[in-house]
């Protein structure tokens, strides 16, 4: 049996669509709120070994956009972009789900 964990916040309107997709499809789901219960410097690692940090720290959000630039600039590598998002969760682009070895950020229906 495979058990999928997603990884998000509650009320991140992609990891609402994907919870309520797994939901509809009587697929269980092992919900990870990261905002409030946080993330493990490992677990981000792992992320971003397989997927990649550029993949994951998501630029396009209204956190990274009221970092000031100076902060911005000096995220030029993964150990930068980890200490980032380990201090700014909502940098994280969501949702992360997780099963078996396999690492997919994002969600689309299709």
């Amino acid at each position: 049996m495979n058990i999928i964990s997603l990884y998000g916040i509650p009320n991140c309107d992609t990891t609402k669509k994907a919870l309520a997709w797994y939901k509809k499809k009587n697929i269980r789901v092992d919900f990870h709120d990261y905002k409030t219960a946080g993330l493990k410097k490992e677990k981000l690692q792992h992320w971003c070994n397989a997927v990649g940090w550029e993949i994951l720290l998501n630029k396009k959000s209204t956190t990274w956009r009221a970092l000031p630039p100076e902060v911005q600039e000096k995220v030029k590598a993964e150990k930068a972009a980890i200490s980032l998002m380990l201090q700014y969760p909502t940098l994280i682009k969501r949702p992360v789900v997780e099963m078996n070895d396999k690492v997919m950020v994002g969600f689309k229906e299709q």
